[in-house]
């Protein structure tokens, strides 16, 4: 990068990505100076090598911050109310499930009922409301409001995390003439016995008239 680069000539890339084609190393390096960039190289292998004109630093960071976002892993962040908290401390609950969102987890909100809490489950239901009305521009709504047990929960996921459902591969059709299979345990059905072939008569055979004659007495 910058003088570290000792090969002379290269081929230039401008920082809005423009080719320079083939210029000495030290133009190259005062075009980037010109414009407060640094002078890369991003093709060493070639020849001439490729550089290119860009914020080096601005590079690095975008890299490191595609890293994180491959490596990181999706968690549950649970938040919980009760049907009477207050505006400020919702608007704060609020404020905590678009950080998690915006790291990429998914949040839990949560209205905890108590004792007579329970004849009053509209109070909850506002607040739970409430919380979803502030974030409605940062999440998809994963599993819509509903009452578990003492509880109304709902599931929060961020926008884009969720993944459509593959659709079904139509059944293929069946050749004519294709046999259904049988139930199992049905026996297999005996082809029809052939008819046995029927002997011919047999003709006896003709006594041949004897030509022997009596003699005369």
């Amino acid at each position: 990068m910058n003088e570290g680069i000792r090969i002379t000539p290269i081929r230039l890339i401008g920082a809005e990505g423009e080719q320079h084609g083939i210029v000495p190393t030290a133009q190259a390096m005062e075009m980037a100076r010109e414009v407060g960039m640094d002078l890369v190289e991003i093709a060493a292998q070639e020849r001439p090598p490729v550089c290119k004109i860009m914020d080096f630093g601005k590079h690095k960071y975008e890299q490191s911050k595609k890293a994180h976002q491959k490596t990181h892993q999706q968690k549950l962040k649970e938040l919980r109310v009760r049907p009477k908290t207050g505006d400020h401390d919702i608007d704060t609950r609020v404020n905590q499930a678009k950080k998690f969102l915006e790291h990429g987890d998914k949040v839990l909100l949560r209205v905890q009922f108590r004792g007579r809490e329970m004849q009053h489950i509209e109070e909850g239901r506002r607040v739970m409301d409430q919380m979803l009305e502030g974030l409605l521009d940062s999440c998809k709504v994963e599993k819509a409001p509903s009452m578990e047990g003492k509880q109304m929960t709902a599931l929060l996921a961020p926008k884009g995390s969720t993944t459509p459902p593959k659709p079904a591969k139509p059944a293929k059709p069946k050749p004519p003439g294709e046999a259904k299979p049988r139930p199992q345990g049905e026996a297999k059905p005996k082809p029809p016995a052939e008819p046995k072939p029927v002997p011919a008569p047999v003709s006896e055979p003709t006594s041949a008239p004897s030509n022997t004659e009596t003699p005369a007495s």
